[in-house]
């Protein structure tokens, strides 16, 4: 059984009240969940949160919620807590982000499809760099893979590094990749990683799969022709709308 997982918080330091800003006559949080509805690789889907008004909101729409514990740190540690409590076991967690509201089902179905192999405890998403301004922008993260298809590295900075040629042209050679942050796991394998301590390549660069990889999990990129972008700021949301009119 494949479960698909929403973490949602409230209080976000940059965007409070974010799974319910409105997009277009919906709420974030539904929206996200109305795309996970079109994946038929789940048999379930639940928001997991920590939030009265979220819980009402999904329930609203018909939606299934489950209230979590407040002192998660991550969204990761919040779908291990939902997984775990589930009546019957789940065989793969897909944790899809509460604002991601325009992941396309063919990016969650492609993570499903990484996870029944049986080399991939964990699956994840990246799209090809084609414009520096992605390049060298901090909040967007690169992966590095090797041949097999698992990722090397997860960095802010513009990964690998072309010694004998100049920035401006970095972008052009096909070489980068955008990380998107979908991750599947194998059930037992997301229930070990909510356990490990955090380490300083995660501290460095504040991402959380660094913690991963660096106590010797490997994770598997499937590559999408797909955009995706998260909504983190209010300027985030114009940018949505913009995006949902053309």
């Amino acid at each position: 059984m494949t479960v698909a997982i929403i973490p949602a918080r409230y209080r976000s330091a940059r965007f409070p009240g974010k799974p319910l800003a409105m997009i277009q006559g919906k709420t974030m949080i539904q929206r996200v969940y109305d795309q996970a509805s079109k994946c038929p690789a789940f048999h379930r889907i639940i928001v997991a949160t920590d939030d009265e008004r979220i819980l009402s909101e999904v329930q609203n729409f018909g939606g299934e919620a489950i209230l979590t514990a407040p002192t998660h740190q991550s969204g990761t540690e919040r779908c291990a807590e939902v997984a775990a409590t589930l009546e019957q076991c789940p065989d793969f967690v897909v944790n899809l982000q509460g604002d991601e509201p325009f992941v396309h089902p063919e990016q969650l179905q492609a993570v499903c499809d990484l996870l029944h192999q049986s080399d991939t405890p964990i699956a994840t998403l990246a799209r090809r760099i084609n414009r520096n301004e992605e390049l060298t922008n901090p909040n967007i993260v690169k992966v590095v893979v090797d041949a097999q298809g698992y990722a090397l590295y997860f960095s802010r900075a513009p990964l690998p590094h072309q010694r004998d040629l100049p920035l401006d042209y970095w972008a052009g050679t096909g070489l980068y990749l955008k990380h998107i942050g979908v991750y599947g796991f194998r059930f037992d394998v997301l229930q070990k990683i909510v356990q490990l301590p955090p380490h300083e390549l995660e501290r460095a660069e504040m991402l959380e799969q660094l913690r991963w990889l660096a106590f010797g999990y490997r994770i598997r990129i499937a590559e999408t022709p797909h955009e995706s972008f998260s909504v983190d700021t209010a300027e985030d949301l114009i940018r949505a709308e913009k995006f949902l009119t053309e």
